[in-house]
């Protein structure tokens, strides 16, 4: 007796344009391409504008012309200046290394089509002289600018070794500039001792010229609060406010010693 055997039946194939998962990758590739020209080749997100504030000495014309080079970006072979491509941190860093008299800045996004530029100059606080060249110098340590004409400064004459020097490099460490700011201001503000220059000589000697053309010897690595405590102490017990004139130097580098001198004469 023969078996019966049902007739093999073939599934058709289902076309793959009635499959819902290939409608749902073309969907998604078109929103993501969509997207990705919507930010980054639109015109609504092109960088059009660039704001610059707080800018004083510096030329904001000459900022705009170098944002403007690396604002633009290559994707494959097209070019755009999507303001979410822009390179803040690189911007940045070449706004500081091509303007000196620039301590800080500040760059922010404006949606759609804006960067905000908030420009921090340097302020001079002190003129640093090397041989024959004079800079203007910041709270830093910074020189930024050449000092051209005489102004109402404190001047620093730099005698150590320093070789090699350029505008926005630190010429003077921020530690040992705030001491001579700090010096500044107490024997101007507290002693009503007017000043002409300080000579920085070594590591450990200081040189503050009066504008008197008296001198005082300062120790840097010492400590500066007890220096001038025996300064104040000298002149007030011993030197006289008309006897200062002839004086030639006050040493306080030393113990609780304060020596003195007149011009040629020896106390």
């Amino acid at each position: 007796m023969r078996k019966y055997r049902k007739p093999h039946q073939f599934k058709r194939k289902k076309s793959i344009f009635r499959s819902r998962f290939f409608w749902l990758g073309i969907l998604t590739l078109f929103i993501i391409g969509t997207t990705f020209y919507f930010l980054f080749f639109s015109e609504i997100f092109q960088v059009e504008k660039v704001i610059i504030t707080g800018e004083k000495k510096v030329s904001a014309a000459e900022i705009k012309l170098l944002i403007e080079k690396k604002s633009e970006n290559k994707i494959l072979f097209f070019k755009t200046k999507s303001i979410f491509l822009v390179n803040l941190n690189g911007i940045r860093k070449d706004i500081l290394n091509n303007f000196p008299q620039i301590a800080g800045i500040e760059i922010k996004r404006g949606l759609p089509d804006t960067l905000n530029i908030v420009v921090i100059e340097r302020l001079g606080l002190a003129i640093w002289c090397r041989e024959e060249q004079c800079f203007l110098l910041d709270n830093e340590g910074v020189i930024f600018e050449e000092a051209l004409s005489e102004r109402d400064l404190i001047k620093v004459i730099d005698r150590q070794n320093i070789n090699y020097f350029s505008l926005g490099k630190k010429v003077i460490e921020k530690e040992r500039m705030s001491q001579i700011l700090e010096i500044t201001s107490k024997l101007e503000s507290d002693l009503k001792i007017p000043l002409k220059e300080f000579m920085i000589v070594s590591e450990n000697k200081l040189i503050v010229t009066t504008a008197d053309k008296w001198e005082i010897y300062l120790n840097l690595q010492s400590d500066i609060e007890w220096q001038l405590t025996k300064l104040r102490a000298v002149l007030e017990e011993k030197i006289f406010p008309e006897e200062r004139k002839n004086l030639e130097y006050i040493e306080l580098r030393f113990g609780n010693f304060a020596p003195y001198k007149y011009r040629d004469q020896s106390i």
